[in-house]
C-alpha cells in the first residue's frame, strides 16, 4: 500500500469514482450554488524542495533520508490545512532529513548529534496529527526522527496481561502481532491504520471506545524514553502510590522533553461477545440526559455515541428529530444482552426509540449504527475529496461537565455559526459525542462550508479562531484528544496554570538543554548555556 503524501491514509483507498460522484451529488443538494471544480493534488517530484542544510556524519548517514518526496511527506500531519496546502503545492518548511532508526541506540546517536549542533528534531510516529504537531514550523535545520521501523512487540506477559512494544508500532502491525496470543490493546483511534504506539502515548490519544479505558493512559503500565541527558525508565506495577508517576509527565509531552522508544502496555483478551443497538430521539435535550443516565449507569458500554440530527444524515444516512445514540457492548467473558437490554431501557425511558439492534458480526447493511462505523472509516478520505472541490471540511472537539454542557454548546454553535456566516456566507455545524463519562461529554463538532480556492486555509483559521475562543471562555479543554501542537498552543497557554507552566518549563530546560526536541510545542524551550 502506498501512503498518500498530501492526503489521508493510502492511495489504494482513496475515494473511488462512484464515492466521489456520490458525496460531489450530496454537497451540490446541500450547499446549491458551490464551485466544485476539482483540484487535483501537484507531482510532489515536480516541487522545488529547497536542498538540505545539514549532512548526516557517517556513521548516521544509512539512517538517513533527504529525498525531497520523503521529506514533503513528513513535513505536516493530516489536518485540513495541512491537505489543502499540500493540493496548492505551498512548500513552507519541510525538514532536511529524515531519519528511521532501527535500534534504540540509532535514537540515541541521532540526538547526541543533533543537540550537539543545535539541530531541531521533531519525533514522527503515523504523522497522522492534525494540529501542527509535526510540522517544523520555525527557522533553523530540522531532523524528522521517523520511528516505524521499531515496530516489534518484544515481549508478552500472558499472566499479568501486558506486553512491551516499541513506540513504532502502526496500530495493524500491533495488533497482528498480538493476535496468536488472544490479547488486544483495544485501542482503536479513528487514524488507527496511521499512527503508532508512541504517537499514541506522545499525545495521550483517545481510542474508539467511548467509556472506560478512554485514553492511551488507561492501559500504560510503563514506558522508556530517551531524553538528551538520559534514560528514563519507569518500573512495572499495577499501581503505585511512589510520588508523582513518571509516566505522566511524559504522557501527553509531544516529543517535547523525550523520544518514547518502548512501553509495557495492558491487555485484554479478545472480545467473543458483541452486540450494537441504535435509539432515535425526538429531542435533543432528552437525547443529552438519556446519554448522561447511561454513562452513570456503571454498565461501560463499548461504544456510546450521540449523533445530533445534522450529524446523524449526514454519517450515518439516518433522519431524526432530535438524536440518535449509537451503542454497544462487548466482553471475552460473557455475552452482554443484560448490559444493552439495560441501556436501551433507560433510553426509552428518556423518549428513546430503538431502531434496531444487531451483533457485531452481522453485516449492518441499511443499519444506523452499521451505517455510522462505515462511514466514520470513511471520513478522512471524503474530506479529501471535498478540500479538492473548495469545500472547508474540519472538526473540533473538546470536554467539558454535565452541568455545563448546555451552555458550552450554545456557545459554541453560535461562535461557530457566526464565523461560518462572517467568511463563508453559511454552511453547517454538526455534533455529537465521542466519549462520555459520569461528569461529563465530550463533544465533537464538524463544520461543512463552502469556501473560495485559494482562501479556505484563512477561512477555516478564522472559524477555528472563532470556536476555540467560545470553548476556552465556556470552560472547556482545548483538546479532549488531539493534542495541543502548534495549532492549539495559545489556548493551552491560558488553559494551563502557571505554577505548572513553570514547572514544564523547568522539565524542559533539565531533560532538553540544547531545546531541539519539538520546538514550540506545549512549552518554550529555555537553552541552558554551556
Amino acid at each position: 500500500m502506498t501512503r498518500s503524501w498530501w492526503g489521508w491514509g493510502t492511495v489504494e483507498d482513496a475515494a473511488s469514482e462512484s464515492e466521489t460522484n456520490e458525496l460531489v451529488a450530496r454537497i451540490s443538494a446541500l450547499l446549491p450554488g458551490h464551485d466544485l471544480t476539482d483540484h487535483p493534488p501537484p507531482d510532489p517530484a515536480a516541487l522545488e524542495v529547497p536542498a538540505p542544510r545539514i549532512t548526516p556524519p557517517g556513521s548516521l548517514a544509512r539512517r538517513c533520508s533527504a529525498d525531497p518526496v520523503d521529506r514533503l511527506g513528513h513535513a505536516r500531519g493530516k489536518a485540513f490545512r495541512d491537505v489543502v496546502r499540500n493540493l496548492r503545492g505551498e512548500i513552507g518548511n519541510v525538514p532536511d532529513l529524515v531519519a528511521r532508526p532501527r535500534e534504540e541506540q540509532d535514537v540515541i546517536d541521532l540526538l547526541d548529534w543533533c543537540a550537539g549542533a543545535g539541530i531541531a528534531v521533531v519525533p514522527y510516529g503515523g504523522g497522522s496529527s492534525v494540529v501542527g504537531g509535526v510540522e517544523p514550523r520555525f527557522d533553523g535545520p530540522v531532523l524528522t526522527l521517523d520511528l516505524t521501523e521499531m515496530d516489534a512487540v518484544l515481549e508478552v506477559d500472558p499472566i499479568g496481561r501486558a506486553a512491551r512494544i516499541q513506540a513504532g508500532a502502526l496500530g495493524p502491525r500491533l495488533e497482528d502481532q498480538l493476535r496468536p496470543h488472544g490479547l488486544t490493546l483495544r485501542h482503536f483511534p479513528q487514524s488507527f491504520g496511521f499512527s503508532t504506539l508512541g504517537g499514541w502515548l506522545a499525545t495521550r490519544a483517545g481510542g474508539h471506545f467511548a467509556t472506560l479505558y478512554t485514553h492511551i493512559d488507561d492501559l500504560t503500565e510503563s514506558m522508556r524514553v530517551v531524553t538528551p541527558v538520559g534514560i528514563s525508565q519507569s518500573r512495572r506495577l499495577p499501581g503505585s502510590g511512589a510520588g508523582p508517576a513518571p509516566d505522566r509527565l511524559f504522557l501527553g509531552s509531544e516529543g517535547t522533553l523525550g523520544v518514547i522508544t518502548e512501553a509495557w502496555m495492558r491487555l485484554q483478551q479478545r472480545p467473543r461477545w458483541q452486540l450494537t443497538a441504535s435509539v432515535s430521539f425526538g429531542d435533543f435535550p432528552a437525547a443529552v440526559a438519556a446519554t448522561r443516565a447511561i454513562a452513570q449507569a456503571g454498565l461501560y458500554p463499548s461504544n456510546c455515541r450521540l449523533l445530533d440530527p445534522a450529524e446523524a444524515v449526514l454519517n450515518a444516512n439516518t433522519h431524526v428529530t432530535g438524536g440518535l445514540l449509537v451503542l454497544a457492548f462487548e466482553s471475552a467473558d460473557h455475552p452482554v444482552d443484560a448490559w444493552l437490554e439495560r441501556a436501551t431501557r433507560i433510553a426509552c425511558d428518556h423518549g428513546g426509540l430503538v431502531l434496531g439492534t444487531r451483533a457485531r458480526s452481522d453485516s449492518g447493511t441499511g443499519d444506523a449504527a452499521g451505517n455510522w462505523r462505515s462511514a466514520f472509516l470513511r471520513m478522512p478520505y471524503q474530506r479529501d475529496v471535498l478540500a479538492r472541490r473548495s469545500m472547508i471540511v474540519e472538526t473540533f472537539e473538546t470536554a467539558c461537565t454535565w452541568a455545563e454542557f448546555e451552555n458550552l454548546h450554545a456557545a459554541v454553535t453560535t461562535a461557530a455559526q457566526q464565523a461560518i456566516a462572517r467568511v463563508c456566507g453559511g454552511g453547517v455545524i454538526t455534533c455529537r459525542f465521542t466519549h462520555v463519562y459520569p461528569d461529563g461529554p465530550a463533544p465533537y463538532y464538524g463544520i461543512y462550508a463552502s469556501g473560495r480556492w485559494g482562501d479556505t486555509v484563512a477561512q477555516w483559521d478564522d472559524i477555528k479562531t472563532a470556536v476555540s475562543e467560545a470553548i476556552h471562555t465556556a470552560g472547556g479543554t482545548i483538546t479532549h484528544h488531539h493534542s495541543v501542537g502548534r495549532d492549539h498552543r495559545r489556548w493551552y497557554d491560558r488553559q494551563r496554570p502557571d505554577p505548572f507552566a513553570a514547572a514544564l518549563r523547568g522539565a524542559k530546560a533539565v531533560l532538553d538543554p540544547a531545546g531541539v526536541l519539538n520546538p514550540g510545542v506545549l512549552i518554550d524551550p529555555i537553552r541552558v548555556a554551556s
